[in-house]
């Protein structure tokens, strides 16, 4: 990849040029073995530049993002993408140099990205992921520009990157009702308040399909016992309202006896004593990865083969178009932003190719 050098002072912007842009002069701080150069001051593990960390287009594009769940995914896509440029992995997008990619460096970089192979030979990222790292990247291209680190000719340029074309069937398995029966039988044997914790939570799982992060975020104060329903917040902040069923509604109602009507988290962790653990009067909440971790213990103990929690998610999607339910009704449910997206985890069209192929008949 040719290269664009600059420095950036504590405070101060780079040295203006004529057009707008930062000064920049060829450099190239190593070549690969098909002839790609880095990007000078993007290698080593330690920021490269001194400038002040308030200006850095990086920090201030992720500071930017309003839910933690996607700064801690667009910062995961602006690290790899930030590997690929300095060619070292090490490194990670903080303290970067981003103002001084072109266009003959993004283009570079999604080729990469499209290119990349996992461990089974298949293609290392989906279409979705390679564009939402795209989506990163043009983003942090434009906090360049605001920040004054940029022209508008070079990020307009730098950012005309078209998006990757394609689809891949959702992940995750369906989970039948024998295994949820066995996981809710082993929550119901164990006496302790995490037994009728995880029951509950896994009853909510399964009955609203709501994300682990949503379940995760989840008081006591949006849970409504008359309506039998729950306030859930997803991407983007949208609030949506979503339902248990009589049977989920039991199972939640015996858990808040147990719980308390301490304000705070729904699902708080629980400590050893079997004490809900929060500070100042309030429930901690858990993290999606300690949802996630409660599923895998239970299914361990009913010796169930291993689930996500998107396979709730999942299951719950297929079951609603399965009953009849209207795909728009699901989408609302779901908390998908386009019925497409939803339409995906519509089961029948593949029972229906299935039958059909089960009228041939081998000689």
């Amino acid at each position: 990849m040719t290269t664009h050098a600059g420095e950036l002072s504590p405070g101060r912007e780079p040295v203006a040029r004529k057009g707008g842009a930062s000064a920049a002069a060829p450099a190239v701080t190593g070549r690969t073995a098909g002839g790609e150069r880095a990007v000078d001051g993007w290698g080593g593990p330690e920021t490269p530049l001194l400038y002040d960390p308030e200006r850095d287009p990086y920090r201030v594009y992720l500071d930017r993002l309003d839910s933690a769940g996607s700064r801690r995914t667009m910062r995961g896509c602006l690290d790899r993408i930030a590997r690929i440029i300095a060619m070292d992995a090490s490194v990670t997008g903080a303290g970067r140099p981003w103002w001084l990619l072109r266009y003959e460096h993004t283009t570079r970089i999604r080729a990469e990205l499209r290119n990349r192979t996992g461990e089974n030979g298949g293609p290392a990222y989906s279409p979705a992921s390679v564009n939402k790292h795209l989506v990163a990247l043009r983003q942090v291209l434009r906090e360049c520009w605001r920040l004054g680190l940029m022209s508008a000719e070079d990020y307009q340029r730098a950012a005309d990157l078209q998006s990757v074309e394609g689809s891949r069937l959702p992940r995750g398995h369906h989970l039948p009702g024998e295994a949820l029966g066995a996981v809710l039988a082993v929550c119901a044997a164990d006496t302790s308040p995490a037994g009728a914790r995880d029951g509950a939570l896994l009853a909510v799982l399964y009955t609203t399909g709501a994300r682990r992060a949503e379940i995760a975020g989840l008081a006591l104060a949006d849970y409504d016992p008359s309506e039998r329903s729950l306030r859930v917040r997803g991407k983007r902040g949208k609030e949506r309202l979503v339902y248990v069923t009589v049977e989920a509604a039991a199972r939640l109602d015996a858990w808040i006896a147990v719980r308390g009507r301490t304000p705070g988290a729904l699902f708080p962790p629980i400590s050893r004593g079997g004490r809900c653990r929060g500070t100042d009067g309030r429930l901690a909440h858990p993290t999606g990865q300690a949802i996630a971790g409660i599923l895998t213990r239970r299914l361990e103990q009913a010796e169930v083969a291993p689930h996500t929690p998107h396979d709730f998610r999942r299951t719950f999607i297929g079951e609603l178009l399965d009953a009849g339910v209207d795909l728009a009704t699901a989408q609302q449910l779901a908390g998908h932003a386009s019925p497409a997206t939803t339409a995906r985890y519509d089961r029948r069209p593949q029972r229906r190719r299935r039958e059909a192929v089960d009228r041939l008949r081998l000689p």
